[in-house]
């Protein structure tokens, strides 16, 4: 008996915008989503003070701030399985003034296009943009090499669930 089971196809994903009765699902997924990122980057004990519910409030304050926000859901079966999202630079000394803040999906959608789609989504093709990114997550810099962007050494440690995270900053 064959216990392989396909990859999904990027075709049978839907990208389209928040709504606000995707909270509840984009909390957890979030929550889903870096507890299957972050687990070689933070510890244990930081993670399991990941609350979805924390989360799904977090998802309701981002999709009512306005029209410069772009934030979408990846759709497989009427389930949510990724989201992305951009918006105004929040930095002072930012080099662009789009910003791509997240880019996340649950570990089966990682290699199938899913990813592509929802960048896409966030950010318009040749829109110049930048993003901070962990210095140590190799896919996701490379994902973004990948799409035009160039790490342009500007580097800081990110608070994160008690803990720190350095990232680096790309730029196109």
């Amino acid at each position: 008996m064959d216990t392989d089971v396909a990859a999904p196809s990027v075709s049978e994903i839907i990208v389209r915008p928040v709504r606000d009765v995707d909270a509840e699902s984009l909390g957890r997924v979030h929550a889903q989503c870096w507890h299957e990122s972050y687990d070689e980057l933070i510890s244990k004990a930081a993670l399991e003070r990941l609350s979805p519910r924390r989360m799904a409030e977090l998802w309701t304050h981002w999709m009512n701030q306005g029209p410069a926000y772009r934030q979408f859901a990846a759709v497989r079966d009427g389930e949510i399985v990724g989201f992305s999202g951009s918006g105004p630079a929040r930095d002072a000394d930012a080099p662009r003034d789009r910003e791509l803040y997240f880019i996340n999906m649950l570990a089966e959608f990682r290699s199938t296009g899913t990813g592509q789609k929802l960048f896409d989504a966030a950010i318009d093709k040749d829109e110049p943009a930048y993003l901070w990114v962990s210095s140590a997550n190799g896919r996701a810099r490379h994902f973004y090499e990948k799409n035009g962007f160039v790490a342009d050494g500007a580097e800081h440690t990110e608070p994160f669930l008690g803990e720190e995270i350095h990232e680096v900053r790309y730029v196109r």
